[in-house]
């Protein structure tokens, strides 16, 4: 960044000399001198508007603190949006030229497991304990925070969105990939490489978060609207799996797990307990239904991730492609095809690029991937945030951008800015 500024700097003095020659000794001269191109420009090129990819202008005040809540501490997903906020945190001060107390403050803070939404309402609590001048989140499930955002607005701190959407209505401004659209391209290439017919499998990363939804209904509605010999045979959830598991555990057992459920219940309301308690005194078929349960649930216990999926995945023999719609739930597919021994036979293909994604993308595992911009939607996160307090407007939607990944591209210099591990 200093070079940049230095570069913009010898600029400006070259431009003042020209204008102090006389008109004869005005012409155009070419120094050689080449204004350096930022290591994250790629990745800054794709958000759309490109006003959410620029600091000029953003005039805060020394100490303006903005507090960015991600969804996971240590992805190396999440890890690329810390970065782009850390980066953008970054070339600010150095444009405002603050330092030491004058500093911005913009933070990052997020949940250790993706999924916990009780632990990311909490760290929203605590932050706006804090009172910060503005708060970006990515929820985990976006109803989950209304409390919080009421109580945020009323107290002078505005919510800007990213990577998830929300259906509050006070958020100022989102920054995330066009799910839907980027969902719709996975689609059409898992299709075209299937030979545009048969069944395949969406392993969705959760039933809750807008992106989830719309990644979701980004692949079905594209193939229910292009690709008529291709269907949706399955759709798993990944928040879902514990259930899944018990429900493999009780067929594996020779158990009838919806009737069991159903009897322990009935019980329970009877005794006032619910399923899984048990009451003082208990008649012999109550007990050997409180064991059938016991068993059931140390199995289901026992059971990975993987083995749900392929429990799953052996309802249909026919198979023909999966697509996951984040890199979990990617990663996932390939662990229970490879399980099941079916991952030559099924085409995989999915959403972004950690290092697992890409051993098995140079494996052949892994077919291709939407990737999306991480680094960039952190960065525009800070520059919507520090639009917001400045009161200057912002768009309703940045699209951050993504891009296409495979085998024969992932290797080109445009491509690799994109790819994280």
């Amino acid at each position: 960044m200093k070079k940049r500024l230095a570069s913009a700097g010898v600029a400006a003095c070259m431009g003042i000399m020209l204008c102090a020659c006389s008109p004869e000794e005005e012409e155009d001269i070419f120094t050689g001198d080449v204004a350096e191109r930022l290591p994250y420009q790629d990745n800054l090129d794709l958000i759309s508007p490109a006003a959410y990819s620029e600091i000029d202008g953003l005039d805060l005040e020394p100490g303006t603190y903005i507090s960015v809540i991600g969804k996971e501490e240590n992805s190396p997903y999440w890890q690329q949006v810390k970065a782009g906020v850390e980066q953008a945190a970054d070339d600010l001060n150095e444009i405002l030229g603050y330092s030491g107390n004058d500093s911005l403050k913009i933070t990052f803070n997020a949940p250790a497991d993706g999924e916990d939404i009780d632990e990311q309402v909490n760290i929203l609590d605590e932050e706006m304990a804090r009172y910060p001048d503005v708060i970006a989140i990515a929820s985990i499930d976006e109803e989950a925070s209304a409390v919080q955002f009421d109580l945020a607005t009323e107290n002078g701190i505005p919510i800007v969105a990213f990577d998830s959407g929300n259906t509050y209505q006070g958020i100022q401004c989102t920054c995330r990939t066009d799910n839907t659209k980027a969902a719709a391209e996975g689609a059409s290439k898992l299709c075209e490489s299937i030979g545009d017919s048969g069944e395949i499998a969406l392993i969705v990363h959760d039933a809750v978060s807008e992106n989830g939804k719309e990644r979701e209904n980004g692949v079905k509605e594209e193939i229910a609207n292009a690709h008529p010999n291709v269907t949706v045979a399955e759709t798993i959830y990944m928040d879902d799996l514990d259930g899944i598991k018990r429900e493999a555990a009780a067929k594996q057992l020779g158990i009838n797990l919806e009737e069991l459920t159903a009897e322990t219940d009935a019980q329970g309301e009877d005794q006032g307990t619910s399923s899984g308690e048990t009451s003082e005194e208990q008649t012999p078929e109550e007990e050997q239904q409180s064991e059938e349960l016991d068993q059931v649930n140390s199995l289901a216990e026992s059971m990975s991730d993987a083995d749900a999926v392929a429990y799953v995945l052996e309802k249909h023999p026919d198979l023909k492609g999966c697509f996951g719609t984040n890199d979990d739930s990617t990663q996932l597919a390939v662990e229970a095809l490879s399980q099941a021994e079916r991952i030559d036979s099924v085409t995989v293909m999915g959403f972004d690029a950690g290092s697992a994604q890409l051993f098995s993308l140079e494996s052949g595992d892994v077919d291709g991937l939407i990737v999306q911009n991480p680094f960039g939607m952190g960065y525009a996160a800070v520059i919507a945030g520090a639009r917001t307090v400045l009161e200057i407007g912002n768009e309703a939607e940045v699209d951050t951008g993504y891009i296409w990944v495979d085998q024969e591209n992932m290797e080109e210099d445009s491509i690799q800015a994109f790819l994280y591990e």
